[in-house]
This record gives structure tokens, C-alpha cells and sequence, in this order.
């Protein structure tokens, strides 16, 4: 991908900022194939010929930090982004794009960086509360075939005392961090949209949010913490929102009881071919629910006892785990390992292992601090926390590890107010199919409240 650079203010409410690694320069073409102006194939004569059809077709493949460049050219396209017959093209012929969106965090639980809050309480969430002053989100987005950073911000709705939680099809969900029925967000970080659901039925403190999105329907799930009284938080019961093109609706209606004895932490789900996954603790576990039959139940994870630092991660339509393993007393080697998820769903098979010599130095650098994973297509990230954002990228399709390098705007004086980066599989997308379902939650909910499945 070509860069660009410096930062860019476009004619929209947000703006790009990219940064490439080595591996991905300003040029891409080789002394044999170098296009300049004065060639033939760049004749103005030739592209100005060519049908706007055929135009919006090529615009369409391009990435959104090229897009939004092109934006600037000129004023049809400019208005590509509101023009229908453009997104209906965009939606059939844009290639998906397996990248990560980040987002400056001081804990999982807590709240973003927000880069206009000039006082030292950023990313507190009881200072937050106090304002409500309008906040402009940022985050960034790695592009793992190139290794390039992008920085997003825009400017947005979003109230104070909101994270993001999890991402599906290009939306990201934001949960309310304070105690009690949790309201949930779905916003576009390519356009700004914010779309809000309504407030869950049940007072929770932390729980883990799961998020699936296809082109014909929406389903949240929110499980465990429940808020029973102001000195006991159990994770007991589940709650699952879902809508669909079939007019279907089921607001928050929908609940379900955890297996007995779970004890997962709070954090995000992983959703695979129509179920939500997530670890469990003391010992180690998988709790699985599917959303068909809202059903919960327990897989056992392989080698449990010498596990550390587990995390789920979605690859490639499979659910994967990646821990690190010490068996020091078998006299094995420590070190960290993926396993596949079987078809039968309760066996799992080893695939791979990081390299002896890359985990020597990853282990060092990790300090039995713990690390996490976030996987998206064929790659997983593994992020050490603490550690000027250290990182590890896997590429399944290709069996390669290496460092990820690090992200600019971070470590370039961007990243005030401490915290570190916690990252979401994420497509960017100008469009989703689902945007017609999402106007539909503009419409009030109380007579939804009641349903029961």
C-alpha cells in the first residue's frame, strides 16, 4: 500500500494519519515498471473517458485511508460516501480486509484514551463521569499484510463513560462501565455512526460482551457479573439481544443461567460459525453458548494444569487457543502453543508452536506478566503488556512469526495519560449491510421489554 504522509485533514468529520514499516514503502513498482506521469497509462485523456461506473468500481477496491485521500480530489467524489448506488457497489465488490482496530486503554474494564482531555484524570472513569464535554475517540488501525499503522479520530456523540468492548463486520460495540443496567453503543469508526441499543434488564458490573453481525441479523450477548447486591458481584445468568431482516426482535429478552461453578473473568467473547466462547477459571475451561438453542456448556481445555495466560482468538472461521505452556517439572521446554478447536467440539489439536529462539526472547520481554491475543483471518496478534507495546504477529496461512512494529502515534508523545493498547479483529468498512436494521433501534423500546422466548 502506498503511504501517505503527513496527517491529512479531510472534508469529513474524521481524519487519517498513516505510518508504514520498512517493508512497505512509498513506491511500489520495481525500476521495470515504474508508472510515471507522462505515461501513456496515465494519459488524462484515457481516464477521462472512462464511464463513472467503471471509476466507482476501481474506487471501491481501494483501502479507506485511500479512499478518504480520494475524497479530496473533487466533489462527486467527495459524496461518494452518501451516494447509494456507490455503497450497494462498494458492498458487492470490496475485497474484506482482515486488520485490527486499538484503542488506548488503562485496563480491559476501563475507559479509552480521549485525546481532547487536557487534565491528568484521562481514562478515569469516575472523572470522566463529572464531564460532559464532547469527546473526539481515537483509535488505530494495523494493517498486518503491510505492517502499517493508521491513527482514526473522530469526532463523536459518544458520551463519557464508555469502552469498547467487542467488534463484529465492521462495528465496535461500547459498553457503560458504571455498575448497574449496562447501555451498549454500535458505532462505525469509518463514518462516525452511533447507533444505541436499549439498556440491558439486569444490573451488571464488568461482564463479558459477545457481538456477531451478519448481513441479515444482530445478536449481543452479555454474561456474568451480576450486580446481586452492592457487596457480591457472581457471574449467574446470561442476556442475549437479537434482531434480524425478518422483523424478528428479541430486546434483552432472552436469558439463560451459566454453568454451575464458572468463573470466568471479564472480558470479550469470540464468535464462531453461530457461538459465543470464553475462558474459564479454577481450572481452566472453555464456556461455550450457542444462540440458537441459548444453551451454555463446558469444554474441557487441553494440557489445563501447565496453561498460562490463555486467550480465545477466531481464525479462519475456527476457534483457536493460544497459551503459553510450562511443564519445567516433565522437562519439557516452555512454550507458547496454538490449538484448533475440532468439528466435534470437544477435542482440541495442536498446530503450532512459536519458534524456541522467538519465544526465548518474547518470554523475557513478557516476564510472566501475561500477554494478549487477538486473531482476525489468518493472523493473530499476541500483545505483551507494558512493554512500549511490544507484539508478536502469527500468519497461519504462511507459518510466520515476527515483531510487529511498534505503533508511532503510542510511543510519539500521542499516548498520554498511561495505558496500553488492547486490540478487536476488525474489517474497515465504509457500509454495512445491517445499517438498514440499525435505523430501526432509533425507534423507542419500552413495549419490546416484556418479550420472552
Amino acid at each position: 500500500m502506498e503511504a501517505f504522509d503527513p496527517s491529512v485533514t479531510l472534508p469529513f468529520s474524521y481524519t487519517f494519519t498513516t505510518a508504514t514499516s520498512s517493508r512497505s514503502s512509498g513506491t511500489i513498482a520495481s525500476p521495470n515498471n515504474i508508472i510515471t506521469t507522462g505515461s501513456s497509462w496515465m494519459d488524462g485523456r484515457i481516464w477521462s473517458k472512462l464511464p463513472q461506473r467503471l471509476l466507482d468500481r476501481v474506487i471501491a477496491f481501494l483501502t479507506p485511508p485511500a479512499f478518504f485521500r480520494a475524497r479530496c480530489v473533487c466533489k462527486r467524489w467527495y459524496g461518494l460516501l452518501f451516494s447509494p448506488t456507490f455503497l450497494e457497489l462498494y458492498l458487492q465488490v470490496s475485497p474484506r480486509r482482515y486488520w485490527f482496530l486499538f484503542f488506548k486503554q488503562k485496563s480491559l474494564n476501563n475507559s479509552i484514551y480521549r485525546s481532547n482531555d487536557n487534565n491528568s484524570s484521562a481514562g478515569d472513569p469516575q472523572n470522566d463521569n463529572r464531564s460532559s464535554s464532547p469527546t473526539t475517540c481515537e483509535g488505530f488501525l494495523f494493517d498486518p499484510y503491510d505492517l502499517s499503522w493508521y491513527r482514526i479520530s473522530f469526532p463523536t456523540l459518544l458520551p463519557p463513560g464508555f469502552s469498547p468492548a467487542a467488534s463484529s463486520d465492521g462495528l465496535v460495540c461500547w459498553v457503560s462501565y458504571e455498575a448497574g443496567p449496562k447501555t451498549l453503543i454500535l458505532c462505525n469508526p469509518m463514518v462516525g455512526s452511533l447507533t444505541p441499543l436499549p439498556p440491558t434488564l439486569r444490573s451488571r458490573l464488568f461482564p463479558s460482551v459477545g457481538l456477531a453481525v451478519t448481513p441479515t441479523s444482530i445478536d449481543v450477548t452479555m454474561a456474568g457479573d451480576d450486580l446481586i447486591s452492592p457487596y457480591a458481584v457472581k457471574n449467574l445468568t446470561a442476556e442475549s439481544f437479537h434482531m434480524d431482516g425478518g422483523g424478528f426482535y428479541s430486546i434483552w429478552g432472552t436469558s439463560s443461567s451459566l454453568p454451575r461453578l464458572c468463573s470466568f473473568e471479564s472480558g470479550k467473547m469470540v464468535h464462531v460459525e453461530g457461538r459465543f466462547y470464553c475462558m474459564n477459571y479454577s481450572p481452566y475451561s472453555i464456556l461455550a453458548h450457542d444462540i440458537s438453542s441459548n444453551s451454555w456448556w463446558k469444554i474441557q481445555a487441553p494440557m489445563r494444569r501447565f496453561l498460562r495466560s490463555p486467550n480465545l482468538v477466531e481464525s479462519r472461521g475456527k476457534l483457536l487457543l493460544v497459551a503459553a505452556v510450562e511443564k519445567s517439572q516433565l522437562n519439557v521446554p516452555k512454550s507458547l502453543r496454538l490449538w484448533g478447536l475440532q468439528s466435534c467440539g470437544t477435542t482440541w489439536v495442536e498446530l503450532e508452536r512459536m519458534p524456541q529462539q522467538l519465544y526465548v526472547q518474547f518470554a523475557e520481554l513478557e516476564n510472566g506478566n501475561g500477554f494478549h491475543c487477538v486473531g482476525n483471518g489468518e493472523f493473530i496478534a499476541i500483545m505483551i503488556p507494558g512493554t512500549e507495546q511490544k507484539a508478536v504477529l502469527f500468519d497461519m496461512s504462511r507459518k510466520r512469526w515476527h515483531w510487529i512494529p511498534p505503533c508511532p502515534y503510542v510511543n510519539g508523545g500521542v499516548g498520554r495519560g498511561g495505558g496500553e493498547l488492547h486490540g478487536f479483529a476488525y474489517e474497515p468498512r465504509l457500509a454495512t449491510p445491517v445499517t438498514g436494521l440499525l435505523d430501526q433501534l432509533t425507534l423507542p423500546f419500552q413495549s419490546y421489554n416484556n418479550i420472552n422466548v
